[in-house]
């Protein structure tokens, strides 16, 4: 059964994005109450080697955004 993205916090990505192997991540899923098979494992891993920011995200990173000084 595919996870819920929408119950995935920040702090479970960043962990997810750490995880090497589709077993690495099978263990991480079963220590925050999710159950996933090897074959979702090896696809999430793929999915996280294609995770890109979005454009917002990405003018967070980049300090983009209006100058406070500006005004």
């Amino acid at each position: 059964m595919p996870i819920d993205k929408s119950k995935l916090t920040k702090e479970m990505l960043e962990k997810a994005l750490e995880c090497e192997t589709a077993e690495e991540l099978m263990a991480l899923a079963k220590s925050e109450g999710f159950e996933i098979t090897k074959a979702e494992a090896e696809a999430y891993l793929t999915e996280l080697d294609d995770f890109e920011l979005d454009e917002k995200a990405l003018d967070k990173v980049a300090g983009g955004g209006t100058c406070y000084t500006a005004y």
